[in-house]
């Protein structure tokens, strides 16, 4: 099978993405291990504030493994899957637009998890526990920011995949013409 060059451009991005971030999953794992240790359950922080202050980062490991692992993989299998059953390929342009809108949105994504995750605990850590004062202070206590950044991050991986989606879902009728 002749594979495309834009096809290996994207395969190579892709499994770039997901390396890095299996090895950024693996520190935020150890990261949030480490982190928590220092936010023991105690009189001062019980242990259902506790929960509440390590749930977000908790969260981290499994959405950077999920959102910057798993996808980008099954996007490029999707892709080749579709070489292998005869569809014709994708257009250079559908490919860099989900590569140019997936991968800076997974980015962000993870990104504000991660700082949501370390504001929560650093916060409950040096004293701040109310919970409402750490959620209103979050993004510097700008709600406008925070609802811009959560949406067009996740808006821009939601429209790459759909980008790949419907591309693949095109595609798989059209005769493959390979030379």
């Amino acid at each position: 099978m002749i594979l495309p060059e834009p096809y290996r451009r994207f395969y190579r991005t892709h499994l770039r993405f997901a390396l890095v971030m299996l090895l950024f999953g693996m520190l935020v794992g150890i990261s949030f291990q480490e982190s928590t240790q220092k936010l023991p359950i105690s009189a001062a922080v019980p242990a259902g504030l506790h929960l509440e202050a390590v749930l977000s980062l908790a969260l981290v490991h499994g959405h950077a493994l999920l959102i910057g692992v798993l996808l980008p993989l099954a996007a490029a299998w999707a892709l080749h899957l579709g070489l292998v059953l005869g569809a014709a390929p994708l257009s250079e342009r559908a490919l860099n637009w989900t590569t140019g809108l997936y991968i800076p949105g997974a980015v962000v994504s993870v990104a504000l998890m991660l700082w949501k995750g370390y504001h929560y605990v650093l916060g409950v850590r040096h004293g701040t526990l109310d919970l409402a004062e750490l959620n209103r202070s979050f993004l510097f206590g700008s709600h406008a920011l925070r609802a811009v950044l959560y949406s067009s991050s996740h808006t821009a991986m939601a429209v790459g995949l759909g980008i790949l989606g419907v591309g693949l879902w095109r595609t798989l009728n059209a005769q493959a013409v390979l030379d």
